[in-house]
């Protein structure tokens, strides 16, 4: 069993017990989250599938913890001119695992 989920506006394929890292939630360590909008829901071959949505499906995930993901380095130079910038970046995430699927 899958579903397909808009989670923090990105769509995510999720089955029960799997942890996925999704951009930052406004969640504490440990505490339960339920989203609800589902677009898809797949149960042994058996498609639900939701116009966008699927009306009364919900997935609960747990919030594992927080963390940052690599670094990313934008570098911008023109040559010949004498400019240079260096910027990095680091995303912050949010691992969730998915607790079941109802719907």
């Amino acid at each position: 069993m899958f579903a397909i989920v808009t989670i923090a506006g990105q769509q995510f394929k999720v089955e029960e017990g799997q942890k996925v890292f999704v951009h930052r939630l406004d969640a504490k360590e440990g505490d339960k989250v339920t989203f609800e909008e589902v677009h898809l829901i797949d149960n042994d071959g058996k498609v639900n599938l939701g116009k966008p949505t699927v009306k009364g499906a919900k997935i609960n995930a747990t919030v594992m913890g927080h963390l940052k993901g690599d670094k990313v380095l934008v570098f911008k130079k023109k040559r010949r001119k004498g400019y240079k910038k260096k910027n990095g970046h680091r995303q912050s995430f949010t691992q969730i695992q998915i607790d079941g699927i109802a719907g």
